[in-house]
């Protein structure tokens, strides 16, 4: 996202364009322990340099889109592990979805079906267990894919680079090992619709808002959206759950009061607070 910013440093008349980066998590489609959560970081760019210093201690698989800068977490000797990135189906689908909407191609609308029975199996296994999805794809997705790749070179040896279809298979197979990491472990997803869902409260934000102010009114954008959402992505109503944190019960009375430590911060969290509200109204009507 990039949500536009003036700038607050003195003399400057002019907007400039910073971003939004989205990293979220959502271990629900495979019964996982993590609750999910989004997070959106302010940044000056959209670079190599600003998402290598957002994941400097990370390590482990990456579900993203094709964007390039991604690339540059994967690079040999990283002191903290290596990064795989696990591209999206759903952005390798959109490109046959154009071709298709605007030619009629017949190749599109095959590469279509194909993944359609893809999504179908994924539909059906969404819930289960990260080894239940996994035994499934290892079963049914594999071939399909297999396939899918076969007919995608197959085609591209018979059409001309100047065919529209040749740009969606061209980026298609220059993702492939990417796009089936997600038959090989079952915690992973077949795109990155979680963060692109996430995302769109904070588009409809900007159309809305079109200025952060400052950078620093775009910081606390970035925090409150993360707060609305990952409450929201609880099952929470926002404002019911900020308003018992934040105004209901002060924090910092509460700290200093010693019912809440400040170490212990982590029972305000959307996650924590619903379960103790859960436990409380199960101990009143008992």
């Amino acid at each position: 996202m990039k949500p536009e910013c003036r700038s607050s440093k003195k003399g400057r008349k002019r907007t400039k364009t910073c971003q939004f980066w989205a990293h979220a998590v959502d271990d629900r489609p495979w019964n996982g322990p993590a609750y999910p959560a989004v997070a959106y970081v302010f940044a000056q760019g959209r670079g190599k340099a600003e998402i290598q210093s957002q994941l400097v201690s990370y390590h482990g698989f990456l579900q993203v889109d094709a964007y390039k800068a991604y690339k540059s977490l994967t690079r040999p000797g990283r002191k903290t592990g290596t990064i795989a990135l696990a591209y999206c189906l759903a952005h390798a689908r959109r490109k046959f979805v154009d071709v298709y909407k605007k030619y009629k191609s017949e190749l599109a609308k095959t590469v279509i079906e194909r993944l359609a029975e893809i999504y179908a199996i994924e539909a059906k296994i969404r819930g289960t267990s990260a080894e239940h999805r996994l035994s499934v794809r290892q079963e049914k997705t594999r071939g399909l894919m297999a396939d899918l790749k076969a007919l995608l070179m197959d085609a591209i040896k018979d059409i001309s680079a100047k065919d529209p279809v040749a740009s969606a298979i061209k980026y298609t197979l220059g993702l492939w090992s990417g796009l089936t990491l997600f038959l090989d472990d079952g915690r992973l997803e077949v795109d990155s619709n979680t963060v692109e869902r996430n995302m769109r409260s904070i588009a409809l934000g900007r159309v809305n808002s079109l200025f952060a102010g400052s950078d620093g009114g775009a910081e606390s954008w970035a925090i409150l959206g993360s707060l609305l959402t990952t409450a929201k992505l609880n099952g929470l109503d926002p404002y019911t759950w900020l308003n018992d944190v934040l105004e209901r019960i002060d924090v910092l009375e509460r700290i200093v009061s010693g019912e809440i430590k400040s170490t212990s911060l982590e029972r305000c969290l959307p996650w924590h607070w619903k379960q103790e509200r859960a436990d409380m109204n199960m101990a009143v009507a008992a």
